[in-house]
């Protein structure tokens, strides 16, 4: 199974490119997804991961196909064979 995951922003600035493709065995969930990107891009644990949370949701807004994974199951969203993901940078401020 393979997914392409592009990045936005400062997202692609960290990952240092606009898009990747990643294969996995016959599934794969969102969460396993994230795990990969960080392990083989380590730079973008600190732009994608909140520290405290050890979560994405909170650094990125995650669109898988278009939809927000909060209207599928979040992280634990399965995956399927061509599913593309966009990861889109939360800017905070105060």
């Amino acid at each position: 199974m393979a997914v392409t995951v592009r990045f936005v922003g400062s997202l692609r600035a960290a990952s240092k490119k606009s898009k990747l493709k990643l294969e996995f065995g016959k599934t794969a969930s969102l969460k396993e997804v994230v795990r990969r990107i960080v392990e083989d891009q380590p730079k973008l644990r600190q732009a994608l991961i909140d520290p405290e949370l050890d979560d994405p949701r909170t650094n990125a807004l995650i669109l898988v196909n278009g939809k927000d994974i909060s209207v599928l199951d979040g992280l634990d969203t399965m995956l399927k064979d061509g599913d593309e993901l966009v990861f889109v940078p939360v800017v905070h401020g105060g």
